[in-house]
């Protein structure tokens, strides 16, 4: 067992229009934007966009093809977003224009969610994490196997 992983820092994406994306990002969902990385020759290489102060999200441009895979292909299927409430950033979502990929509903493991997607199709789930959700009780139960 490897010691030492402490979380997960940021996940990347690749987009096809880098301006089209900051948009959705920064304008609408409220991502600040924190730093351009450049290559040598001073194309742009990648946008970093912060989610808080120990989660970022990488932006790549130059996507190739028209959309992000369908969620059924083998690699990243979607990126969870946690919320504070999820009714009322569904209805700031409706302000923005910004429609719903699968409806309002709870989760399988407890917890309420929604679906968006950018406008390259990296989908995201939008999860309000309820204090009996399946996660919660999993995370009291390792935390007591590791006591005894």
């Amino acid at each position: 067992m490897i010691k030492g992983l402490t979380g997960i820092g940021h996940a990347a994406i690749r987009v096809k229009d880098i301006d089209v994306s900051l948009d959705f990002y920064c304008n609408k969902l409220g991502f600040k934007e924190m730093l351009r990385l450049h290559r040598d020759n001073g194309d742009l290489w990648l946008v970093y966009l912060r989610v808080n102060d120990l989660q970022y999200l990488e932006v790549f441009p130059y996507a190739v093809g028209d959309a992000a895979p369908p969620r059924e292909a083998i690699g990243l299927n979607h990126i969870c977003i946690t919320v504070d409430n999820v009714d009322e950033v569904v209805r700031q979502l409706a302000e923005q224009n910004i429609p719903l990929i699968q409806p309002l509903v709870g989760g399988a493991d407890g917890n309420r969610q929604a679906w968006i997607a950018d406008p390259d199709g990296n989908r995201y789930e939008l999860m309000q994490m309820n204090p009996d959700c399946m996660q919660y009780e999993a995370i009291k139960r390792l935390a007591q196997a590791n006591a005894a």
